[in-house]
């Protein structure tokens, strides 16, 4: 293994040359994680109903993407942890740092809303780096000072006091129970406590806001659970074969938690919760067996190097599209954003409005993918 230096850069650790062995069936997932992340967050106009979130209730394959990344958070923590833990580094050491990693990822948060306008009024809290920092830092808390009994206590109260807050507690105006947009708990709280700094679309709450964080806490803990799978001392097919199984329970119990409280991303259900981790589970248990089990590592590797720095191409990718569009030039009367101009005269012309907008999605993923190919010959894999 050659040298490895290392470079501070505005409290990010850039480091340079080769790294540890790493799980690559877990890397390709992330990567894969990522892809389909990119892919969804940047159509060039409307798209298939694979590439949307469900409007409300129910699931579609983008609802998959979020919770699939805590989910491997959980795998990836458990197994950095229990290493770091074995070689004799203390626990208060290792909570020092992920509260430092949690920081900075809720700064970049912060940071990919803000630009490119920034106004304090109306500055979004939360997102999606900050769910993934809070989430982080918590179940780093909970692994740290519990053990596997412990975890599984912590999981189950999670989903079940999220359960009874949503169904008992009473909104004001509206009484208890209600799981629509508007009279639901999560929403409420977030309209009293974040106010003008809740998503911008939506105005009143936030899809990543305070009361719905607690389920996504135990996505991580089922992706730490994952993880201990994963360390037992057991053949590879063995572990596959208990990741299968355990994703399989966790998917029925999902179904049969949506009789009561429906299988919701945006409220983060404590069904949708077991669902997806459910299937974490299977996807992953595939994944390890094609790649780390069969051999297929050529075939992932293109997943692979977009796995290992999925973070920094998941910040390029939203200041990339932030900075197409606010690029803008005045024609014939009307304002054109550089976005706008490449869509309308390099995709449009190619194909339907829908096939276009997906154009669209493909190259921008590619674009990150080349950033991240990039990175990885140069041996640039940037640690939070």
């Amino acid at each position: 293994m050659s040298q490895i230096s290392t470079e501070a850069v505005a409290g990010i650790s850039v480091k340079t040359g080769a790294v540890a062995e790493r799980l690559v069936s877990l890397d390709a997932f992330r990567g894969a994680t990522m892809a389909l992340m990119v892919l969804v967050n940047n159509p060039g106009g409307p798209s298939y109903w694979p590439l949307q979130h469900s409007a409300w209730n129910g699931w579609t394959p983008t609802d998959v993407v979020f919770p699939s990344f805590l989910w491997i958070v959980g795998v990836a923590m458990t197994l950095s942890l229990s290493r770091r833990l074995a070689a004799g580094v203390s626990r208060g050491r290792l909570f020092g740092h992920a509260f430092r990693r949690a920081a900075i990822l809720f700064a970049c948060g912060l940071a990919t809303y803000a630009y490119p306008g920034l106004s304090f009024s109306t500055q979004r809290i939360l997102g999606v780096l900050q769910r993934i920092a809070i989430c982080y830092l918590i179940a780093a808390a909970i692994y740290l000072t519990t053990r596997l009994r412990g975890q599984i206590i912590w999981i189950v109260s999670l989903l079940a006091g999220y359960w009874l807050m949503m169904t008992l507690i009473p909104v004001p105006g509206y009484g208890p129970g209600h799981l629509d947009v508007e009279r639901n708990l999560a929403h409420y709280v977030d309209r009293v406590v974040l106010g003008s700094h809740n998503y911008l679309p939506t105005k009143t709450w936030d899809p990543e806001g305070i009361v719905s964080t607690v389920p996504a806490i135990a996505t991580v803990l089922l992706g730490i659970m994952a993880g201990r799978l994963l360390g037992l001392k057991r053949t590879l097919a063995e572990r596959t074969t208990w990741l299968f199984l355990a994703g399989n329970l966790l998917i029925a119990a999902g179904l049969i938690c949506n009789f009561w409280l429906p299988i919701n991303k945006l409220l983060w259900t404590s069904s949708f919760s077991l669902f997806m981790a459910g299937l974490d589970f299977v996807i992953f248990a595939i994944f390890l067996w094609l790649v780390d089990g069969l051999g297929y590592k050529r075939v992932a590797k293109p997943l692979v190097i977009l796995g290992m720095n999925a973070i920094t191409i998941y910040l390029a990718s939203e200041f990339g599209a932030e900075a197409l569009g606010a690029i803008h030039w005045s024609s014939g009367g009307q304002v054109v954003s550089l976005r706008g101009w490449l869509i309308d005269n390099l995709f449009t012309p190619l194909a339907s409005p829908l096939n276009a907008s997906l154009l669209w999605a493909i190259a921008f993923t590619l674009a990150m993918y080349l950033l991240a190919y990039g990175m990885y010959r140069r041996r640039w894999f940037v640690r939070f």
